[in-house]
């Protein structure tokens, strides 16, 4: 008998597993398959809202996934359809090998960390991470082994016989994945589990997730709107939004690769700027023209647009602030027409680097043309005055603006 279907039976509840139907293409190592995925909620008025729209994504045996994307992208209702909190609208969820579409939260091998840790106040620590174990009907004896031994793996032994109220946000957040990790799930589910922890903490809580998840080797279906989290987390991150997967790859590919427009926009701090740019042939070169500057193209990109059967006249040139430097100091950079004038509106010494908000020199005020770079500490650039930078030309990427689509394939 698996571990999930005795989950089931020592909960009372006798449920026959099925076997996954025709479907999702799932590999032997996969885990988790969210199938054709789609989840509308219908307003009181009768109208639809389309939170999920016809998503697939296998998640891998011990892989740590983040998916990731702002306020309202369907990160969330898709965690929560994984879990058995919301039933999909169509398609259908596998855990291991098993549908579960059907299922109640109970009867799928999994645990669930969320946002606001949803710890029993009147309980201890000991008790609020046995209760799952106990509503079980699993022996004492084995409780209080599992229990000793995830607080021994986050580090609060301490902490057993206090109560939540007596603890700091990120002694709650331990026991609360303490709670999870005592169940032995197949899956672990955490719902933006670190955003209600400061800054300083949230960074130190990153770095113990990770170790935990290495420790442990289970799946993890992490949601979080934080970019920051998504990239030093994850195994691979799922990028979302209106309800639509985007990309789905490792974090640093992800940031060399981005699919879209949006994905280009969304990871990376400072954002990605973009130019609306039209593109010539001259000779065998291709040159990006924008009302600020022209640069010419990589090797790259000009080979891509050979087979690109779009508008010359309609497509985004995107280039990230730390691909824009010093003209001075990055001169091993300076190239055939790569460098660009620019206005200095501001200049942010971050002690790394120095961040610099930049116009077009010949309109200083115009905010609507507003561009940033990232240079080196050892750059003199002061503000209000006219510089001369250069751009990275292997770095940059060009969109389509009919789609939004990267020109280059992914």
């Amino acid at each position: 008998m698996s571990d999930s279907t005795k989950q089931v039976t020592d909960t009372g509840t006798d449920t026959e597993r099925t076997s996954p139907q025709e479907g999702a293409d799932v590999s032997e190592d996969t885990n988790v398959v969210i199938d054709g995925m789609t989840k509308i909620f219908r307003e009181d008025d009768g109208s639809e809202v389309v939170a999920v729209d016809d998503i697939t994504i296998e998640v891998r045996e011990g892989e740590f996934l983040v998916l990731v994307g702002p306020s309202g992208c369907g990160k969330t209702t898709t965690l929560r359809s994984v879990a058995g909190l919301e039933t999909p609208t169509d398609g259908r969820i596998v855990i291991e090998d098993q549908d579960v579409t059907g299922f109640n939260p109970r009867e799928r091998n999994i645990s669930m960390v969320f946002q606001n840790y949803a710890l029993y106040p009147h309980k201890t620590v000991r008790g609020n991470m046995a209760f799952p174990l106990e509503v079980r009907n699993y022996p004492q004896s084995e409780i209080d082994e599992r229990v000793e031994e995830a607080a021994d793996l986050l580090s609060i032994p301490e902490l057993l016989d206090r109560k939540p109220n007596a603890l700091s946000g990120g002694q709650q957040q331990r026991v609360a994945l303490g709670r999870a990790i005592v169940r032995e799930p197949a899956v672990f589910l955490m719902d933006e589990p670190l955003s209600n922890l400061d800054a300083k903490l949230r960074v130190q809580m990153r770095t113990e997730l990770n170790d935990l998840h290495k420790r442990v080797g289970k799946t993890t279906i992490y949601v979080t709107h934080d970019q920051a989290e998504a990239m030093t987390l994850g195994d691979r991150v799922a990028v979302m939004n209106n309800g639509k997967l985007q990309q789905i790859a490792p974090p640093q590919y992800v940031y060399d690769n981005p699919a879209n427009r949006f994905v280009a926009g969304f990871i990376g701090e400072p954002p990605m700027n973009f130019f609306d740019v039209e593109v010539r042939q001259e000779g065998g070169d291709y040159i990006a023209e924008c009302e600020t500057f022209e640069v010419k193209l990589s090797e790259k990109l000009a080979s891509d647009l050979e087979s690109f059967d779009g508008d010359m006249d309609d497509l985004t040139l995107g280039i990230r602030p730390e691909d824009i430097q010093d003209a001075s100091v990055a001169e091993d950079l300076v190239g055939d027409r790569n460098t660009l004038e620019a206005y200095v509106r501001l200049v942010e010494p971050m002690g790394s680097d120095k961040f610099l908000t930049l116009t077009p020199p010949d309109e200083p005020d115009n905010l609507s043309r507003e561009f940033s770079a990232r240079v080196s500490p050892d750059s003199s650039i002061e503000e209000d005055e006219i510089v001369t930078l250069v751009a990275n030309i292997e770095k940059m990427h060009l969109f389509d603006n009919r789609t939004g689509e990267n020109v280059s394939p992914i």
